[in-house]
């Protein structure tokens, strides 16, 4: 069972120093996708970066300009390009002449337009002013930051590792509130999977996602993520060994205990299983991935 955490206390537009070198400011978006809202992180102190400022909202532009007065933000730094993360970046660029650094996004992913949306919807004019799609390292004076490529959740996905305080910012890679969305053909559960592991051979001693507060228990927290989503691949594996099948004749019988309403979800997250699967052998499928293919074992 993952040990969740949701506790969090804030105040919509308020400035919180949240550790040594770390502050946070909450945007006023709460959802079913970004919980209390976009939780962006000003990390040091007169020279600063900027973590995923969050949606195209004047209000949270204007709370993050007051919340750097008299300092000059030199980094704009981004995981992803959904649109809870990425668009307020070029207002911000604009308004402080920071630099933007991220990972674009290769190709062009439809709009999420299912029966149950999965996402808050990507910001596809995301580009990145330097690239870290490989990683690399960003500072400033008394900060110290990594850039972690963790595909998965998107194919673009970047974590950002603070050197001085063993810390590591996840974005939607790892959050305390939710488990991830893994939505194909962007997202990849295999990628993701080994993003997950990467992660956590850095021994972090806090995790910050961009959504609900910081994970503290940072090893058990990935081992129980770990944990649910081999489960839920053994449940496709189980179900299978009965007969071949389709996605939409598993999804009933595997969330039989879930609102109907949210099986266009568990079938879309059944795929990104299921393509990890095909992928490693373990299963074969009768056609391209899809909710009408038949599966079978291997």
């Amino acid at each position: 069972m993952i040990p969740y955490v949701r506790e969090i206390e804030f105040t919509y537009g308020a400035c919180d120093q949240v550790s040594p070198l770390i502050r946070r400011v909450v945007a006023n978006n709460p959802g079913p996708f970004t919980f209390k809202g976009t939780g962006t992180y000003i990390v040091g102190q007169g020279e600063v970066a900027v973590i995923d400022p969050g949606p195209d909202d004047p209000a949270h532009l204007a709370a993050l300009l007051a919340a750097v007065a008299g300092e000059r933000v030199t980094h704009i730094l981004i995981t992803h390009h959904h649109s809870d993360h990425s668009p307020l970046a070029g207002p911000l660029k604009a308004a402080t002449g920071a630099t933007i650094y991220g990972c674009a996004v290769a190709g062009h992913e439809e709009e999420d337009t299912g029966e149950v949306k999965m996402e808050a919807g990507h910001d596809h004019d995301f580009r990145p002013d330097v690239s870290l799609c490989g990683g690399g390292e960003v500072s400033g004076p008394g900060w110290t930051m990594e850039a972690i490529p963790t595909p998965g959740h998107t194919s673009n996905h970047l974590c950002y590792a603070l050197r001085q305080e063993n810390a590591c910012f996840t974005g939607d890679h790892i959050m305390g509130w939710s488990t991830t969305v893994i939505t194909p053909p962007d997202g990849d559960m295999t990628d993701y999977i080994d993003s997950l592991q990467k992660i956590r051979a850095h021994e972090f001693t806090t995790l910050w996602p961009t959504h609900g507060p910081p994970i503290l228990q940072v090893t058990p927290f990935i081992d129980a993520y770990l944990t649910h989503r081999q489960e839920r691949i053994d449940q496709i594996l189980l179900a299978l060994a009965d007969g071949p099948a389709r996605i939409r004749d598993l999804t009933p019988k595997l969330y039989r205990d879930v609102d109907e309403r949210l099986w266009p979800a568990a079938a879309r997250s059944m795929l990104a299983a299921i393509i990890h699967l095909e992928r490693g052998g373990d299963i074969e499928a009768g056609g391209p991935p899809g909710p009408d293919t038949v599966y079978r074992l291997s």
